[in-house]
């Protein structure tokens, strides 16, 4: 080894390009070959120098040297950056192609697909690096091609084949059959799909609710119930046949709407035009025959990921027909439900001008009454009930979209929504070349039951009793009669779910089925999926009127479906038999060993055996209550009202109206040392156990007397807070007073606007209103005036709370509330 280091370090030595002329010298003079020790030293010297003197320069296309971000954070600049201007016209998506970040965190997304794991980066192997940034290069470069089969700039970690020394049927094979998606066509879908999804979700309509994060079904049905109450006709249209496939124009032509980047754009529509390679009909059949026959138990390998559970893969089969079908175009992949939603938002664009179109607002209407519609309902507990308003109602629609099917609501003529039946298949001819006709857009009425997400949209008129205080403070009861939207689960489509699963046979009486696949699993295993599936489909039934109802139908057949399969494992021939063993819920054991009884009680209260837990809802009242929660308005996913809020606060006007209050209420801001509430506590304990009489030192003020302490507890709610702002102490009343001062200022000048005084008034018939009521000695007092009343209005504040008196209809106190509203927002946040 001696003789190779001093062999080596010759050749560097007696190199002069290697060395600068200024080594030789000291290279000569500690140099000596009678003296190893020196001559090593001398050598150690020369590497130092030579190492300092001639660094590397880093190199471009180094993995790690690519990587300056973390890629959640570029995600979350890109996000921040198109929400801020959803407007604008995308044209340099090729820089964020560019990031090496990206690619890193597509990868290890695909990676946890593939494996079942995440993989950290610091696990990822530089053999990996390399082999993703060559990936990189190729799609920048445009070498790279969708769907190769044999060629790949990256593989899977788990996938261990050699292509090199495949045989020739192997290699026909690969090339003929139908094949999953190459590793690298996913990373690359990934990279696309982490670019594209942040451009348009800030373009996208409020209306549609498919394929999109922070929406779901469930929004759809709570949409549903707010916005749709008081609609008679409905249009429910499909629309699936544009998720099987588009023209490749018709999708590049809506991609270039909003984005103008050449390279993505030939990148997608490369994806597009590519044929993919698909098994034979004839074959596929023959394959699957062969496999059902010498079929075999399936060991998972280390690295593989397991196959959904069996309570999972029953939940999935519950999809309603409107989320069946998730659309697949050539080689896209993930990107397919972006670009189906990039399509049919010029749909959604389009109804939106329909809806202002076709609202027209009536002022007898006791809802929509504005000339935007916004007004909230009469009742915002209760949105779903819509009372009466007379023969002259707002005209106004509503439209909706989940994937391909759309809802239109219409509240008016049924010649309105047969003009914009007639409207929206011309427009959806032109536009996408659907030949639509009046069958696959039936107009509907609302006494038939309208299905949408597996859920029955109805009407029912309900007659509530409506209190109010009437003029001189009494208080009147009397029937109303309403309209009342109902959003019920449909018991025939879920028994049509169930028998497609094969739980039940039968349509009028319909009879549990065992599930034999749960057959080889234990007691406990068997009834934990059950309770998994049964506690999903409690979930799916939320928003459902008759939620009660339907979860326990579920849980009546899955414990048939049970008892069935325990009565024929453990053969005990009926279910009657099964039930008396194992309880009505089945949680106790239905087979023990003889003579060990005992033992496996006295194991399951150690904890040592596996408990048996009972199916869940197997009574109605244990099934939760619907929620009924009112759905906000102008809602929004948490997501986006998260992004929404930091770009105003990030604005530049923002902070500088922060950073100028921050100036001069230092006081505010400085922080008040308290005690950790841990100790707090700690000291509050000891204080009791070791209490002791107190003795007041002689300058102590006394402290409350008992029955001054007992009234001060009597203090109203209103009164009951007073602020203490930082350091503020006494000043903290009068900064809060100086802070609501500004509503006051407004809410006197809403006094004057909202004035409006009639001569036939007994009391208020003069221009300012301050005249004198009828009878001095009796001001609370106020006799009728007759149906033209003055329209009037006051207002009060008490610290923080506001008490306002409305004369008038009941509309002039919407408004006012609604300006209230925004007042607050806009000043006080």
């Amino acid at each position: 080894m001696h003789r190779r280091i001093t062999a080596f370090s010759h050749r560097l030595l007696t190199n002069s390009s290697i060395f600068t002329p200024i080594t030789k010298p000291l290279l000569h003079a500690q140099s000596s070959i009678s003296n190893p020790r020196v001559n090593g030293l001398a050598l150690f010297r020369v590497f130092i120098f030579t190492s300092t003197h001639h660094r590397r320069v880093p190199d471009p296309d180094d993995p790690a040297t690519l990587m300056k971000e973390d890629g959640v954070s570029v995600c979350s600049q890109m996000w921040i950056e198109n929400f801020r201007e959803p407007d604008k016209t995308v044209t340099n998506l090729t820089t964020y192609l560019r990031r090496f970040e990206l690619w890193v965190l597509a990868y290890q997304k695909v990676c946890a697909d593939e494996m079942g794991a995440y993989m950290p980066r610091s696990a990822i192997q530089r053999s990996a690096m390399e082999d993703l940034l060559a990936l990189r290069n190729a799609v920048l470069d445009s070498r790279f091609k969708w769907g190769a089969r044999l060629e790949f700039f990256i593989k899977s970690p788990k996938d261990k084949t050699e292509y090199e020394s495949l045989s020739k049927r192997k290699i026909r094979a690969i090339l003929t059959t139908t094949q999953p998606s190459p590793f690298q066509d996913r990373i690359v879908q990934e990279v696309l799909f982490m670019i594209l999804e942040p451009v348009y979700e800030a373009r996208f309509s409020q209306k549609s609710f498919a394929f999109r994060p922070g929406r779901n079904a469930h929004t759809v049905l709570r949409v549903v119930r707010k916005s749709f109450a008081g609609y008679l006709w409905y249009i429910k249209g499909d629309l699936s046949t544009v998720l099987d496939g588009m023209k490749v124009g018709m999708v590049i032509s809506a991609l270039m709407r909003d984005v103008r980047d050449k390279k993505v754009v030939d990148l997608i529509k490369a994806a597009l035009v590519t044929p993919v390679i698909t098994t034979p009909p004839g074959q596929e059949e023959k394959k699957k025959k062969t496999k059902r026959k010498y079929q075999k138990k399936r060991v998972l390998a280390e690295d593989e990921p397991k196959p959904d559970p069996y309570w999972l893969d029953s939940f999935f089969g519950f999809a309603p027909e409107e989320a069946g079908k998730v659309p697949s175009w050539g080689h896209c992949g993930i990107l397919s439900p972006l670009l189906a939603n990039v399509c049919l938002d010029e749909l959604d664009r389009w109804m939106e001008g329909k809806i202002k179109e076709f609202y027209h607002p009536s002022k007898s209407d006791v809802i929509w009454n504005t000339p935007d519609g916004e007004v909230e309902q009469g009742n915002t507990s209760w949105p779903e009930f819509v009372p009466t308003s007379g023969p002259d109602k707002t005209r106004k629609i509503d439209y909706i979209r989940f994937g391909g099917h759309i809802l239109i609501g219409v509240r008016g003529p049924r010649a309105d929504a047969a003009t914009l039946r007639r409207q929206l298949i011309e427009f959806c001819d032109q536009k996408y070349l659907l030949k639509l006709d009046n069958e696959s857009l039936p107009i509907e009425h609302i006494t038939k039951g309208i299905m949408f997400l597996d859920h029955v949209l109805c009407r029912r008129v309900v007659y509530p009793t409506l209190r109010y205080t009437a003029t001189g403070g009494k208080i009147i009861s009397e029937k109303g009669v309403g309209t009342l939207l109902s959003v019920t689960a449909s018991l025939k489509q879920c028994i049509k779910q169930f028998r497609k699963l094969s739980f039940l046979k039968g349509d009028r009486d319909p009879d549990p089925q065992p599930c034999f696949r749960m057959f080889h699993a234990t007691q406990a295993h068997t009834n934990a999926q059950m309770n998994k599936f049964l506690s999903t489909m409690v979930e799916w039934y939320r928003y459902a009127d008759n939620r009660k109802k339907i979860v326990n139908f579920c849980s009546y057949i899955i414990r048939g479906s049970l008892a069935k399969l325990y009565a024929a494992k453990y053969k005990l021939r009926s279910r009657a038999k099964v039930y008396k063993i194992g309880a009505r819920n089945l949680c106790r054991p239905l087979k023990e060993k003889k003579g060990q009884s005992p033992e496996y009680h006295n194991l399951l209260r150690m904890g040592l055996a596996e408990s048996i837990d009972g199916l869940m809802y197997t009574r109605m009242s244990l099934v939760p209550e619907t929620d009924y929660t009112p759905f906000p308005t102008g809602w929004r996913p948490e997501h986006e009202k998260a992004l929404l809020e930091y770009i105003r606060l990030d604005d530049q006007k923002t902070l500088e109206e922060h950073r100028s209050c921050l100036r001069e209420e230092a006081a505010l801001v400085t922080p008040v040392i308290t005690t950790p509430l841990g100790q707090e506590e700690t000291k509050k304990k000891t204080k009791r156990k070791y209490q002791k009489k107190r003795v007041l030192a002689e300058d102590e003020p006394k402290p409350d007397p008992y029955w001054l302490d007992s009234f001060f507890g009597f203090a109203p709610e209103e009164a009951g807070k007073v602020p203490s702002w930082g350091h503020c102490g006494i000043l903290s009343p009068l900064l809060a007073n100086v802070c609501l001062d500004e509503l006051d200022r407004w809410m006197e000048g809403k006094i004057k606007e909202f004035y409006h005084p009639s001569k036939s008034d007994v009391i208020w018939n003069t221009p300012d209103g301050e005249v004198e009521q009828g009878n001095t000695s009796w001001p609370e007092f106020v006799p009728t005036s007759g149906p033209d009343k003055t329209r009037k209005i006051d207002y009060i504040r008490f610290g923080g709370h506001i008490l306002i008196g409305v004369r008038g209809p009941r509309a002039d106190a919407a408004t006012l509330r609604r300006q209230l509203i925004e007042f607050c927002d806009q000043k006080y946040l």
